[in-house]
């Protein structure tokens, strides 16, 4: 059905999330059995991987496609890589990367990041620290991070995040993490609840997080429409030289950048500017 709905096409853009727990990539392997360009919003480490175990299929196929092609990960992705080749050009080293995230209420996005954000409590957080994987306690680690005029300082936690991952393994970073924050700031209370309160099983089951969404949805749409749906990336990198850089962008809409972020990605495949084979955004393909 989905060969058949992709016959002609240039370019198929996947943002039906949640990823989290999916086990096929389904829209992926339709796209390299017709030959149709690919980009996904995919936010999870697990599925993004498994997109890119397709490389050499796509690459045979002659069709390029990225994976994490959104805002975070997704634009955060190339700040990092910018970065890190800036320090480099530099004869530096980076040493650590930290990505730090915050995004009022839903950000307009609704249901489909707030069971997201769900999700990713029922998962330990892989981190990386000096070469080494390890795991975390889903938001836990707080910290007060300054994102500047527009949002200031705000309180971040920790999330296993497919950027964290992929900036490890591609860029060469031994020391990543990502952290995450909402506001209103109960709703980081609330998020440190469930993920100490609930068992990880709930979490991971799709049915149970759909009810427990469900429940809280008019209370989270009430809140959303004075929260608004500013969002702000920062990326900061320390190297081995001493040096310590800072990527910041922010935006009044979250939904308007989605849209911004994907459509320059899926620019850069339809433009030519992208190799055959499947790809994260921080590789130069």
């Amino acid at each position: 059905m989905l060969e058949k709905a992709l016959q002609g096409v240039d370019l198929v853009v996947h943002t039906a999330g949640p990823f989290q727990r999916a086990e096929e990539c389904t829209v992926l392997q339709a796209a390299i059995s017709t030959k149709t360009a690919y980009i996904d919003v995919c936010d999870d480490t697990d599925y993004s991987w498994r997109a890119k175990s397709f490389h050499e299929q796509a690459k045979a196929a002659g069709i390029p496609a990225i994976t994490t092609a959104g805002i975070y990960p997704g634009v955060s992705n190339v700040m990092a890589a910018e970065l890190v080749r800036a320090v480099r050009s530099e004869n530096g080293e980076p040493e650590r990367l930290r990505f730090f995230y915050y995004t009022a209420g839903t950000g307009g996005a609704g249901p489909t990041i707030l069971t997201t954000s769900f999700r990713l409590l029922g998962e330990d957080v892989i981190a990386y620290n000096k070469g080494e994987e390890i795991k975390l306690k889903p938001y836990s680690g707080a910290m007060t991070i300054d994102f500047g005029k527009g949002v200031r300082k705000k309180n971040v936690y920790l999330l296993n995040l497919p950027e964290v991952k992929s900036a490890f393994k591609i860029l060469g970073v031994p020391t990543v993490s990502a952290r995450f924050g909402t506001a209103p700031f109960f709703w980081n209370w609330g998020m440190q609840a469930f993920a100490n309160l609930l068992p990880a099983e709930f979490l991971r089951d799709k049915v149970k997080v759909q009810k427990l969404y469900k429940s809280v949805d008019p209370l989270v749409r009430a809140i959303d429409g004075i929260a608004g749906e500013r969002v702000s990336m920062r990326v900061d990198l320390d190297c081995s030289n001493g040096r310590n850089t800072i990527g910041l962008f922010t935006h009044k809409k979250l939904s308007v950048l989605v849209g911004f972020a994907t459509a320059a990605f899926a620019l850069a495949v339809l433009e030519g500017n992208t190799q055959p084979g499947v790809w994260f955004p921080e590789e130069r393909e």
